[in-house]
Order: C-alpha cells, then structure tokens, then sequence
C-alpha cells in the first residue's frame, strides 16, 4: 500500500469526480509516466525512475499502479495526513521523519501532563 500512497496526487482529480480517468486530467503527469507523450514541464521523479530500467518498463509498473483504486477508508487517511501535516506510517516511519527534521511530528496527547502521584499514575 505505501506504493500507492506514493502515487495518490494523480488520482486526485478521479477521485474528486472531475474526470473518469487520471489520464483525461490536462494537467497530470499520467500520459507522460504511462505513454511517454513529451511535455516540456514534466521531469521524472526519482521514485518514477526507480521503477524500471527502461522507459518501457517504468511505463507499465507505473500503469499497474493505477489498475485497481485506492480503497475509500484509504483515501480517508491519506487526505487527513495531507490536510493536518501529519506523516502516515508506522511508528518507526514516525521516528525516521523526527530524527530527520529535528522536531517531533503528528499528533500529542491533548492536555496537561499527570502530576507525578495523581490517581491511575502507577
């Protein structure tokens, strides 16, 4: 799924109801990672380029990708990350993300910590 993940802002206008397909999106980069159409704006990512060898065979891992949808409860987290700043991962991920930005990340508890032998502290 983190693959998916990866690969979700070309499914955005899809999945806003704006077009039946990423590729009959004018602005998204699909025709030119799936059917090598040249664009003079679009560069290839280097997780795009990681996908194959040859143009060929990163055109159709890309093409896989976007062969069955990402599931709703899916699109939920992802849009929650996106909006609150938020990494989604695992706890490890979490760490990785605040050991390389120096500060923490996501969400805290909420309130005033316990004072130290205040009911349930244990």
């Amino acid at each position: 799924m983190p693959r998916k993940r990866r690969f979700y802002l070309p499914g955005v206008p899809v999945h806003a109801g704006m077009v039946g397909h990423c590729a009959m999106y004018r602005w998204s980069s699909y025709a030119t990672n799936v059917q090598g159409i040249d664009n003079a704006i679009v560069r290839p990512h280097e997780i795009y380029v990681g996908l194959g060898k040859t143009p060929e065979a990163r055109q159709a891992a890309y093409r896989a990708l976007f062969a069955t949808s990402i599931q709703a409860d899916e699109l939920d987290l992802i849009s929650a990350s996106l909006h609150s700043g938020t990494p989604l991962g695992n706890e490890r991920f979490k760490q990785q993300i605040e050991s390389a930005l120096g500060r923490s990340v996501g969400f805290s508890k909420r309130g005033r910590p316990p004072r130290p032998g205040a009911p349930g502290e244990l």
